[in-house]
């Protein structure tokens, strides 16, 4: 018995192959004070245990760089702080590869009402672990923090 394998099951094979080894999304994180704390390196190390490919910024126009260079196939998170936030987000709103937005902010209710106008913006939140609130939103729970 021989057996024929056609070209639908290669390409089924390398598709496979290939999306195991792919994150669906990135995780870009932009904020002017991302590395100057030991608080912000942990958060990075425990981030990077929930997802491989994280980006990490503390530059606006760098971050921007980055964004626009991604193709409309790729799929990325942004968190960014309240004052980089808007800055950046108008410019970056309707690009496909932007998922959703996080705003990690000190002013709460000052972010909430320039963010209201970008629908891929969740709502702003303060959270004294940035970790906690990811890690329960990756496991599809919300966050008490």
């Amino acid at each position: 018995m021989t057996t024929q394998t056609t070209m639908n099951d290669v390409r089924s094979d390398v598709l496979q192959s290939y999306n195991d080894n792919l994150e669906t999304f990135s995780l870009v994180w932009l904020d002017a004070q991302v590395n100057t704390t030991e608080d912000n390196r942990q958060t990075q190390q425990k981030l990077q245990q929930i997802i491989n490919h994280l980006k990490i910024f503390d530059d606006q126009q760098q971050c921007h760089h980055y964004i626009m260079s991604l193709s409309g196939q790729d799929r990325l998170i942004l968190i960014v702080s309240g004052q980089l936030g808007r800055q950046l987000i108008p410019q970056i709103h309707h690009l496909r590869q932007v998922s959703s937005i996080y705003v990690f902010c000190m002013d709460k209710q000052a972010n909430e009402q320039w963010a209201r106008n970008f629908t891929k913006v969740s709502k702003p939140f303060f959270c004294c672990y940035l970790i906690s609130f990811f890690f329960y939103s990756f496991q599809g729970e919300k966050c008490n923090c």
